[in-house]
């Protein structure tokens, strides 16, 4: 065997342009294959992380119509029609509510001394962090009490601490504005980053609900309410009785269109799912194309080798060979041909990941089964390949070659 695989080497050695050729497609198919589907593994992979973030188990009723795109959630109609009664009708009458925290979502400007900052006001209840698992670093957030007195307090995404006072470790106790309303900062949270609708968490400011809705702002609306459900919930049912609680509520009868969304956290994740699951077929597309190629120039090139080693066949068979071992030599050549070239796009595709997830920031995702997938395939489409070169070679006629030294 080892005697086979040292000839089968100097074969290749001898024909390297040919060699290179033959092993291109190969090389692009293994690439291609464990390029794309890593980087669709880990935009899976990204995408549960971001649903996580959402919090655990999170259900949601949002006014307007919420669309994702590929830059976040928009939504769009009924802003002002989710009153602050229908929250709290949807707490009390979806089953499964574990926690529930009614909210309003505002881009308002907040101030520091001279630093002015945009952020997005999140008026809720103290619960918010246990429902959407997001929790003080510094500090704390505000009470049950402060909620009830309409407190002037404010608890400061990381970022946003970080633009006003340089160091978060300084906001705690400092008084911020929005507009002329000072509110002392209680804390400030965790780092958190973006939620998979495309909402920077860093970037928002907290206020007690009822600060904001009879101090700041007087109004009787709401963004919506964040549900945190138990474990085992039926969420399309829980979503069929949201929807004709809130129907009903807004005398939606007929075929009038909802002003309300309900959601999920899979629901955001099944609409990603969706587009990666186009990405993994596209992959696999190119990655079998380019196979396809690559046995095919494997095919044509262990051709043109047989047609010129037809005395070296003929000289073997002479010697003593048997059919099956020539049939084995020309085996051998074409798999490790393939499996070179499948080796060398694998490792090229693992450097490049590497590469993609550091600037990308993905999770570092590398699936060993599929490795072994792409070289296992690699050196079984050139056994595959060679099948047919292998039998024209042990059916050289020995005669004819030697007497003719082809």
């Amino acid at each position: 065997m080892l005697l086979s695989l040292k000839i089968a080497l100097q074969a290749l050695a001898t024909h390297k342009l040919r060699t290179v050729l033959a092993m291109l497609g190969v090389f692009l198919g293994a690439l291609a294959l464990t390029g794309v589907r890593h980087v669709s593994k880990a935009m899976v992979r990204q995408a549960e992380i971001e649903v996580e973030k959402l919090g655990p188990n999170l259900f949601a009723v949002m006014a307007g119509q919420v669309r994702f795109t590929r830059g976040g959630a928009r939504s769009s109609g009924g802003a002002n029609t989710f009153q602050y009664e229908d929250a709290m009708a949807v707490i009390r009458s979806v089953p499964g509510v574990v926690k529930a925290v009614p909210v309003v979502l505002r881009t308002m400007p907040i101030r520091f001394g001279n630093t002015k900052v945009q952020c997005q006001m999140v008026a809720t209840w103290p619960a918010y962090p246990a429902v959407r698992s997001f929790q003080p670093d510094l500090g704390r957030f505000f009470t049950e009490d402060e909620e009830r007195e309409r407190a002037k307090v404010a608890v400061l995404g990381l970022k946003i601490a970080q633009r006003l006072f340089g160091d978060p470790r300084k906001a705690v106790g400092q008084v911020v504005y929005v507009y002329k309303a000072g509110l002392t900062v209680l804390g400030v949270m965790e780092e958190k980053g973006s939620d998979i609708s495309g909402t920077d968490q860093d970037e928002q400011v907290f206020v007690p609900l009822s600060t904001y809705m009879r101090r700041m702002a007087n109004q009787t609306w709401v963004t919506g309410v964040f549900m945190q459900m138990a474990d085992g919930t039926d969420y399309a049912q829980t979503k069929a009785s949201a929807t004709a609680l809130m129907r009903s509520r807004h005398n939606l009868t007929g075929g009038k269109r909802d002003d309300f969304s309900v959601l999920t956290a899979e629901d955001t994740m099944q609409l990603k799912q969706q587009a990666l699951d186009l990405v993994d077929v596209l992959g696999l597309i190119s990655s079998s194309l380019s196979f396809a190629v690559g046995g095919l120039g494997i095919l044509s090139i262990m051709i043109l080798l047989v047609r010129a080693r037809r005395l070296e066949i003929g000289v073997r068979r002479a010697m003593g060979a048997r059919k099956r071992d020539i049939v084995r030599q020309f085996l051998l050549e074409s798999g490790v041909m393939s499996a070179a070239g499948g080796a060398a796009g694998v490792l090229t595709a693992l450097a490049l990941l590497t590469a993609v997830y550091a600037v990308g920031g993905f999770p570092y995702v590398y699936d060993g089964w599929l490795i072994v997938q792409a070289l296992a395939g690699s050196a079984l489409l050139g056994l595959v390949a060679g099948a047919y070169p292998a039998w024209q070679a042990a059916n050289v006629e020995v005669l004819q070659v030697l007497r003719n030294r082809e």
